[in-house]
């Protein structure tokens, strides 16, 4: 089923990473005080100069591989992840204590902002673990995949030598946070299984209560 897939394949452009992560820190930026962990800028600021420094060290395809590369790069989306961790968990802890924004479109914001960061982390973690990230699957290092995708289990769908890319991967993360459970990929590995059950949880528990407290007011 994988023989194909671990086929050596040039790395992918890193433009589509890149420019969701920039998504990513302009909605942080954007959140309420309240939601954001102080100083506002110490931590997406962190964000700007990790992925500086990973755009100089791969400026145009994931190629090259390093342990130091390899840890700035899980660094920044681990930074990623605190943020949207604090974001999401102050946004609950509001609401259900009634210190929430009284403005539903403001409410509404903040809940999407939480939402957007979600999906983008969650796509970040897919792409960054599926068989060691996008410069190890470039080299085919690791040949048993953590997400099964329709053009890996149907034949004559996609051409010879498709390999998932970042893209591929915020589309899963996207469809699982809006759906609650995956649609047309499938885990396969422990981990993938575990980081999609909790986005679904934490998606699932911000719309819901941002959703019924917004109805809430207008009513």
């Amino acid at each position: 089923m994988t023989t194909w897939a671990a086929d050596p394949h040039p790395g992918e452009n890193r433009l589509a990473a890149s420019a969701a992560i920039a998504v990513m820190i302009a909605a942080q930026v954007a959140l309420s005080d309240e939601l954001t962990f102080r100083p506002w800028w110490l931590l997406p600021g962190v964000e700007c100069v990790l992925l500086v420094a990973l755009f100089a060290a791969n400026p145009t395809r994931f190629t090259r591989e390093s342990k130091m590369i390899r840890t700035a790069s899980l660094a920044l989306t681990g930074v990623a992840s605190l943020i949207t961790a604090w974001a999401a968990g102050r946004l609950v802890w509001m609401i259900a204590t009634g210190h929430a924004p009284v403005d539903p479109p403001v409410l509404l914001l903040n809940g999407a902002g939480v939402w957007v960061t979600n999906v983008v982390v969650f796509a970040l973690w897919f792409w960054e673990l599926d068989r060691g990230g996008p410069a190890a699957r470039s080299k085919a290092r690791c040949p048993d995949p953590d997400f099964l995708f329709p053009q890996m289990a149907t034949p004559n769908v996609a051409r010879k030598g498709w390999h998932p890319q970042f893209l591929d991967y915020l589309y899963v993360s996207f469809t699982n946070a809006a759906a609650f459970s995956p649609t047309d990929t499938m885990p396969l590995s422990r981990w993938a299984k575990f980081l999609m059950m909790g986005q679904s949880a934490v998606s699932l528990v911000t719309a819901a209560l941002v959703v019924a407290r917004a109805v809430n007011i207008l009513r």
